[in-house]
């Protein structure tokens, strides 16, 4: 199963993130460029501790039942739906910069302990469900813009 710790795996996502731009278009969903670019920043901050929110109510019913979707060794499917905190409503900034943003909160889990984080839906994770979690969103999202 890949994972965001992998040192070369790491390296291929960030590979197919400078690939995208101002011009990159979605091959599905409601996001453009920049709300997606923006969108995966916030789930980093999430997903390395830096932000916290309120577990879902709904996420304490089904949470954990999902989570094991989730960590399985397959894509995540198109047009999953987006946990309210994770929306963005601006549809527009500095593409260039928010990927930037995004490259250096992945370039922070080798030394990121992972090991207190908990998620708004799924609930509390171990650090090798983060990894997972993190490679399969950003794949995902690469996926959607074609990259």
């Amino acid at each position: 199963m890949k994972s965001i710790f992998d040192n070369s795996t790491r390296a291929d996502l960030i590979g197919r993130i400078n690939t995208l731009d101002e011009n990159s278009t979605s091959k599905w969903g409601k996001m453009n460029i920049y709300q997606m670019l923006k969108h995966c920043t916030v789930y980093e901050e999430m997903m390395l501790g830096k932000t916290r929110y309120k577990r879902a109510f709904i996420g304490r019913l089904f949470g954990r039942m999902a989570l094991k979707e989730f960590i399985q060794d397959r894509p995540i499917r198109q047009n999953v739906p987006t946990l309210p905190e994770l929306k963005v409503k601006i549809n527009h900034g500095d593409v260039l910069a928010e990927r930037k943003k995004w490259i250096a909160l992945l370039e922070e889990y080798p030394n990121a302990p992972c090991t207190d984080i908990e998620h708004s839906f799924f609930g509390k994770l171990t650090r090798a469900q983060v990894g997972i979690l993190v490679y399969k969103h950003t794949d995902h999202h690469l996926r959607q813009f074609n990259s």
